[in-house]
């Protein structure tokens, strides 16, 4: 039966109707997560090649949106759906007693799962866990008096059954570093003896960077988690025209977990070249006319240039813009990269605002590759060590 053009018309008014008053209906939280999920669906830079389900995302999140009543329970949402992008690039400007503390800045221990054994891999030197006494080689039985398997569903993507190696590292990364409200009280067993530690966690340093001469060929440069601060460059030059005639130069970049910015970067970068030259490569999506923009960034000359030979030290620890130094200096053809695979942060960030709750958040919208076309988290030290303790000493066989 054909409904006449009178029928129609009614339907189609009250379907605007309930639909207008259906949006008029959402509270502020539910408005801001459909905000939230929107921005991260159009300019999120990895969900493909991280295969992430984000429709899935939004049904299983959307129906908790509706029952929150308050801003904490909203942030702790929104936390939430962060861990189903299971990398420490994306986060909020705002965080509870309660939130997880952000990875890999807080972390200071990398335990990853051998078999059926949960053991420590590698320390961040000078923190909490490797000033506590827990030693890399310690089978890791409890957190916090719990099982890690019970603890580490918490953190692993809820858009899907099956939690890839990258997904349980996340997972293992985020429990360990703990939250801001309790102590973490990690139990290992060590020669069958059971025994407990409670590692403080430390903010990083106030020193920019540290810089010695080692031997009279050899001089060492370590910059502390301050590579988004300008005043780094002016540091840094210092440091170089002291260590300038030196032979061999080492920069460590094992303690640069936070990122950074790129003026500070190609700052560091232009006093070892002599001529511009690339050295990272960004892709953007353009999803809205489906086109990708291509670039390429470059390193200029700047100061006197240092031309002995470089070696830079990288580790679990060196994220963001320590990650494109550390492939910089490799495009330039200019330094032996020496450690662990990096923190593995994805991509270039932008910041982002929600309108109803005026939180703040970040995520990667930019890929950033390797002159070679590798992207940047993918990138493997040409001396690859299993810890920091095996790249200090990997360091001192080439360098010293």
């Amino acid at each position: 039966m054909k409904l006449s053009l009178l029928t129609k018309a009614i339907f189609t008014i009250a379907f605007l109707f309930l639909t207008e008053n259906n949006i008029f209906a959402q509270t502020k939280y539910q408005k801001d997560f459909y905000e939230f999920w929107s921005d991260i669906n159009k300019h999120y830079a990895y969900l493909e090649s991280q295969n992430i389900d984000w429709n899935k995302v939004k049904e299983i999140y959307s129906a908790q949106a509706e029952k929150v009543t308050n801003d904490n329970e909203f942030i702790q949402l929104l936390e939430d759906t962060l861990n189903e992008l299971y990398n420490g690039h994306s986060s909020l400007s705002i965080n509870l007693n309660t939130s997880n503390r952000l990875i890999p800045s807080w972390s200071d221990i990398r335990i990853e799962k051998d078999q059926n054994k949960y053991l420590i891999k590698d320390l961040r030197k000078g923190f909490g866990a490797d000033l506590a006494g827990l030693k890399i080689g310690m089978q890791v039985t409890l957190f916090n008096g719990v099982s890690i398997d019970e603890q580490l569903k918490s953190f692993l993507p809820q858009f899907t059954d099956y939690h890839s190696p990258k997904m349980y590292q996340y997972a293992l990364d985020m429990l360990f570093a703990g939250t801001h409200d309790k102590k973490r009280v990690i139990t290992v067993v060590e020669n069958g003896e059971r025994k407990t530690f409670e590692p403080v966690s430390y903010a990083n340093r106030n020193e920019l960077l540290y810089y010695k001469v080692i031997n009279e060929n050899t001089g060492y440069v370590k910059i502390n988690n301050s590579l988004g601060n300008n005043n780094l460059i002016g540091e840094f030059d210092k440091a170089l025209d002291s260590l300038i005639s030196n032979k061999n130069l080492i920069l460590d970049l094992t303690e640069t977990p936070s990122g950074g910015n790129s003026t500070v970067a190609r700052a560091i970068m232009g006093r070892f070249v002599n001529k511009v030259l690339p050295y990272q490569i960004h892709e953007f999506d353009e999803k809205d006319y489906d086109t990708k923009r291509h670039w390429v960034e470059y390193v200029s000359p700047r100061k006197k240039t240092y031309k002995g030979n470089v070696y830079i030290l990288v580790g679990h620890w060196t994220g963001s813009m320590g990650e494109g130094i550390a492939i910089g200096f490799d495009a330039l053809d200019r330094a032996t990269v020496i450690g662990t695979p990096m923190a593995g942060l994805l991509g270039a960030i932008s910041n982002f605002r929600l309108t109803e709750t005026k939180i703040g958040f970040q995520f990667p919208t930019e890929r950033l590759y390797h002159i070679n076309g590798i992207p940047r988290e993918d990138f493997i030290p040409k001396i690859l060590c299993k810890n920091v303790e095996e790249t200090l000493e990997k360091a001192k066989e080439v360098a010293f």
